[in-house]
């Protein structure tokens, strides 16, 4: 029987919803755990952990998600990116696991509390600038022969894979800034707010940067974006990226609790909008298309019968989570 729905476009929508949530939810805390590093006292450190307490390790459901959804539909491109990251993504995943072993034990270790909360910021800054570096490496390719990688292990190590690593923590930061606007008050809220400007400033410095780079480094993003009609029907994403930067700016100046957040997510929506526009239908940047990496349309529909159920359980227990533990904390009681 001739399949004649072509699933590759449902599985690239999954995918990209999954690493997106990732990057937000995982990024917010992520976020929060860098600031943590500058907290102020005792006090402002417990009030900042009881913010992301909840839900910070049911954020990195999504990124099993993405990982394991790009082995079963995209195992040729999976096969590629894997060994070119390979290192970054070590580092990461050993990092968040570290992370995670500091954040328990701090609440168990009274004589280590210190040695702890600083392996806290410490893994969620080396966690996120590695994922930096992967994002990176994505963009600016890395040479495929035969259908495999063809680097070496270093060959993620570059300057804009760096400049990329660098500023992803500013962002995470800004996601994180805004999230303890959102749910903290007094001395904790009004650094969250200097930091965030903070990082708001390293944000658009790194977009600027990135923005010349990569089309001075592949021909094709430049042609994706400065050739006539695209020129015009692209250039909303960085205006709007501008006057999102330039609200953002105001809003963490005032007394706006909610608003900053969701400016610092609407700058991510156009950076990641960005790098869709600069590299669809790629998904080994200048390398392989969709199409070329995609498993077979059997394999496509039995994995996309399971996800379909198990998207809306994840969806719903995360929303959950968030909506039960809504409101403000504090350092002593946690959510009121």
């Amino acid at each position: 029987m001739t399949q004649v729905l072509d699933l590759v476009p449902i599985w690239t929508l999954i995918l990209g919803l999954a690493v997106f949530v990732y990057v937000l939810l995982d990024g917010f805390d992520l976020g929060v755990g860098m600031l943590y590093g500058f907290a102020a006292d005792k006090r402002s450190r417990n009030a900042i952990m009881n913010s992301i307490a909840p839900v910070w390790d049911g954020n990195e459901t999504w990124l099993v998600l993405g990982g394991l959804g790009l082995l079963a539909a995209f195992p040729t491109a999976f096969a590629v990116i894997i060994p070119a990251v390979y290192f970054p993504i070590l580092v990461m995943l050993l990092a968040l696991v570290f992370r995670g072993v500091a954040f328990e034990f701090r609440s168990h270790e009274a004589e280590d509390k210190g040695f702890w909360d600083r392996a806290f910021s410490f893994g969620s800054a080396i966690a996120t600038f590695a994922q930096g570096v992967v994002l990176g490496t994505m963009v600016q390719g890395f040479p495929v022969r035969d259908g495999q990688f063809a680097g070496t292990s270093l060959t993620f190590l570059t300057p804009f894979s760096i400049l990329t690593g660098v500023g992803l923590m500013f962002g995470y930061g800004l996601l994180g800034a805004g999230w303890l606007i959102l749910k903290t008050e007094g001395t904790i809220q009004a650094a969250a707010r200097r930091q965030g400007r903070i990082c708001l400033s390293g944000v658009v410095a790194a977009i600027a940067t990135v923005s010349i780079w990569t089309p001075i480094m592949s021909s094709a993003v430049a042609a994706r974006w400065f050739t006539w009609p695209n020129i015009a029907l692209f250039a909303p994403i960085p205006v709007l990226s501008g006057v999102i930067a330039l609200g953002t700016w105001r809003l963490l100046g005032s007394k706006a609790e909610t608003a900053p957040f969701f400016g610092a997510i609407g700058l991510f929506v156009l950076a990641y909008a960005g790098i869709a526009v600069s590299l669809y239908p790629m998904i080994v940047p200048y390398q392989l298309i969709l199409w070329q990496a995609a498993s077979s349309p059997r394999t496509q529909a039995f994995l996309l019968v399971g996800t379909l159920f198990l998207l809306p359980v994840i969806l719903t227990y995360s929303g959950w989570s968030y909506w039960v533990f809504r409101g403000k904390v504090r350092a002593e009681v946690g959510y009121e």
